[in-house]
């Protein structure tokens, strides 16, 4: 008798999500239908939107609802506080699977090779949103005692940094941060935090809500200086044929003519700026040294051989993500993506047999949340294709049964979806018990016993 098509997606953020969601709309739906299983290293799912997303961003965690929606289906299984690959490696998978589909995304920081970068003080952005998002394998703690503070970089990432930075932490209390980071932000020194671009207005990243959401806190002052208001050919182009640019050019444009108010924490957002050297004394940041670039007729920028020097004690990077390289797959260090074509993972030029990758992993940390479905879309079309030529390999233990039976002999301890309900509840309560929609529950094992791992 015919059995379902057997697919483990390893990582349950958006990217995996909306994979089993593509394959739960796909033909291979109807009978005999599709069997799914995501893996996640975290005990809960969900990712970029749990671990990577602000706390006062609660618009964008409303994702969660449709993927809510998909995680709901009989047919997908969730299987948390699983690692890659110690608890389950490619071998194992395919053991059980006829389908194997990567959406590892990405947590590191991408490195910026500039003098000083190694100094004490300076920081990556992830790690600073994971701490700020209740991660649980980091720190609980962040030194806070810088008054002045710098940024490099002009995206969503770099805005979420700065933002928080200046935000108090009775101003973020609302949102569902954990007890040790709102006493880490009620701490926070920070007065004035200084965000650096080395291009121009129609050149940043950030997307045009979110830049405007700068200015709706009460305590944050956002200061443009009409200096850094440029443009040439190639920038004009840019706000013509790109909306959200131009959006962007124009809240920086009137920002830049406004007069600078008083409310006491202050956002300098610089452009034209590029970081040459993070300044130190005695092992510590105490400076960001940048130069002065100009536009070059295309949009990009050449430097003037000006510097000036910043007194900063601390330097965040959000320079871009990293993804990390996964045991048995191929990795190309340079981009921090898996080689693939159209989703199908390449090795040595030959497709890696029923192995595929979507998500950031496939094409780099870049593009917004949504675009990941694209991404989706397309592995998994490939991923049917291959199953309709009879291209995959079939596994030897197909069942449902054969993969929980193997964690459960080797002693993992996982979550399932269930036991995200018995979490959320448990977050939720955490939160009415403050007058708060939720409080996260941070440490892994809190994480655990709360789902009844």
């Amino acid at each position: 008798m015919p059995r379902p098509l057997r697919v483990a997606i390893v990582g349950a953020g958006p990217a995996g999500i909306y994979a089993a969601d593509a394959l739960m709309k796909s033909d291979a739906a109807a009978e005999p239908g599709v069997s799914i299983d995501l893996f996640e290293r975290m005990p809960a799912p969900f990712g970029l939107i749990r671990y990577g997303v602000a706390p006062d961003h609660p618009r964008i965690k409303g994702i969660i609802t449709a993927l809510h929606q998909v995680l709901d289906k009989p047919q997908i299984r969730l299987f948390g506080n699983i690692d890659y690959p110690s608890d389950l490696n490619l071998d194992d998978l395919r053991q059980f699977y006829d389908a194997v589909i990567f959406s590892t995304g990405a947590s590191a920081d991408r490195a910026l090779n500039i003098p000083g970068i190694e100094l004490e003080g300076s920081y990556g952005a992830a790690d600073f949103v994971s701490w700020f998002d209740g991660h649980p394998d980091v720190p609980r703690t962040w030194p806070l005692e810088a008054e002045k503070v710098a940024v490099l970089g002009v995206g969503n990432v770099a805005l979420d940094v700065a933002r928080i930075l200046a935000k108090t932490g009775d101003e973020l209390l609302p949102t569902e941060i954990p007890a040790n980071v709102h006493a880490g932000l009620a701490a926070n020194k920070a007065l004035e935090v200084h965000v650096f671009g080395r291009r121009g207005p129609a050149q940043a990243k950030f997307s045009p809500m979110e830049l405007r959401e700068l200015d709706h806190s009460p305590n944050i002052e956002v200061i443009v200086n009409p200096e850094d208001i440029d443009y040439d050919e190639g920038s004009i182009t840019t706000r013509r044929s790109n909306k959200q640019a131009d959006m962007v050019a124009s809240t920086l444009e009137n920002w830049a003519i406004r007069d600078v108010g008083d409310r006491p924490h202050k956002l300098f957002l610089h452009f034209f700026e590029s970081p040459t050297e993070v300044l130190g004394e005695d092992g510590r940041v105490v400076g960001l040294r940048t130069e002065r670039t100009e536009l070059d007729g295309t949009g990009n920028v050449k430097g003037t051989g000006r510097f000036t020097d910043w007194e900063v004690q601390s330097v965040y990077r959000a320079v871009g993500y990293l993804s990390s390289e996964l045991p048995k797959l191929p990795f190309d260090e340079d981009s921090g993506t898996v080689p693939h074509e159209a989703g199908r993972v390449i090795e040595g030029g030959e497709h890696l047999a029923s192995t595929y990758v979507t998500g950031w992993i496939k094409r780099g940390p870049v593009g917004l949340i949504g675009h990941t479905k694209g991404d989706a879309n397309e592995t998994v079309a490939n991923l049917l294709a291959d199953h309709r030529a009879g291209r995959l390999a079939a596994p030897a233990e197909p069942e449902e049964a054969a993969v929980t039976a193997f964690l459960e002999a080797a002693g993992v301890r996982y979550t399932t979806w269930d036991g995200w309900y018995k979490l959320d509840a448990a977050e939720k309560a955490l939160g009415a018990a403050q007058g708060r929609e939720r409080v996260k529950i941070v440490p892994r094992d809190g994480m655990l016993d709360a789902s009844g791992a």
